[in-house]
């Protein structure tokens, strides 16, 4: 089993640091690979829509984008956190993910999804809706925890504070490698879902 986690944060060792390595201790001890990647603080920008990833299969922009692409395929479970920032994820992060997941053509069903918010004191359930999106566009199920996948922290260490807040980290760290190491077992007996062809309508005629 490998997860990827993604840090959207601009600080390397601030408080959504503290809430990921909570996470990665406790994959560390159920035998789950961890690989952390800091994104929030590369200069990444966003989609432009031109479609050129549908014919070469990988992002026009040639950056980090492309450089996780084949990592998130090989993973079992992808986690993205992010600090708040007007109750919405960092910027960087989006546009990240939006790229990611839009020039990226494997199929992602089944691989496990968790979103890690943090912030001072409000905007973490918005940012966790925010970012739970991308997980379920692209058929993927989300792990869950003892309580909405957030710590709380301003200055950079409050976070380590948060009794609550990192026990959530523990549980869902639990909880996401029951559901993969689950997932494998279903896919190795039954195979995947079986996926209609897709249908697209829009609405202007």
């Amino acid at each position: 089993m490998k997860v990827l986690m993604i840090n959207g944060s601009p600080r390397p060792n601030g408080n959504t640091s503290i809430a990921l390595q909570e996470m990665a201790n406790i994959f560390a001890q159920q035998q789950v690979e961890t690989e952390i990647l800091q994104v929030g603080n590369k200069a990444i920008r966003g989609c432009i829509a031109c479609g050129k990833c549908s014919e070469s299969g990988k992002c026009v922009f040639d950056d980090l984008v492309n450089e996780t692409a084949p990592k998130f395929e090989a993973c079992d479970g992808l986690v993205i956190a992010s600090p708040v920032y007007y109750a919405s994820a960092n910027a960087t992060l989006v546009a990240f993910l939006t790229r990611l997941f839009c020039s990226t053509h494997f199929d992602k069903s089944m691989k496990v999804g968790a979103s890690v918010v943090c912030a001072r004191r409000g905007g973490l359930s918005a940012t966790f809706d925010e970012l739970n999106k991308f997980f379920t566009i692209s058929g993927m199920p989300i792990a869950s925890s003892q309580y909405w996948n957030s710590v709380h922290g301003r200055m950079p260490g409050e976070a380590s504070e948060d009794a609550e807040g990192l026990q959530t980290m523990r549980t869902l760290a639990r909880n996401m490698t029951f559901l993969m190491k689950s997932i494998a077992l279903g896919k190795a007996e039954y195979g995947l879902p079986e996926k209609e062809p897709p249908v697209r309508t829009n609405f202007v005629r």
